[in-house]
């Protein structure tokens, strides 16, 4: 961000339902707050999974995710280990941590995203056309 064009920053409502959405097939996320408005500290998100679907697969990155399951089960590998965090769980994955997410419950699942430092956000363009290219599959519980 051009710090000449630095916007003030100002307390906000993001109602349910709005932001930027990314759809992912049975997969999509809504950005709530990210890039300008947070002065690329952090980013939320929120997540949507339909029942039985996979998630990215394994990855990594440098920034901080934390998750709050707001709505169903979500199954949550690290390093290769899969755990089921039910509605209300934190989830902490330090960057660099190899994970996963997935929905292998029949019901549908949201999470909130707070990523630090902000930015992951623009990758979302690019995933959203991987995704287009490999859609969200059958989960294997």
């Amino acid at each position: 961000m051009d710090p000449a064009k630095k916007l003030p920053r100002t307390a906000t409502i993001v109602a349910p339902g709005q932001g930027r959405v990314y759809p992912m097939g049975r997969m999509r996320a809504i950005f709530k707050a990210d890039g300008d408005e947070t002065e690329t500290k952090y980013s939320i998100s929120e997540w949507w999974l339909e029942p039985n679907t996979t998630g990215p697969g394994a990855h990594e990155h440098p920034e901080d995710h934390v998750y709050y399951v707001i709505d169903g089960e979500l199954s949550v590998c690290f390093d290769g280990a899969w755990s089921q965090a039910e509605r209300g769980s934190y989830i902490l994955i330090p960057g660099g941590t190899s994970h996963d997410f997935q929905n292998r419950s029949s019901a549908r699942v949201g999470f909130m995203s707070i990523n630090v430092p902000g930015g992951f956000e623009s990758h979302l363009p690019s995933i959203v056309e991987w995704f287009a290219e490999h859609p969200p599959g059958d989960a294997n519980p």
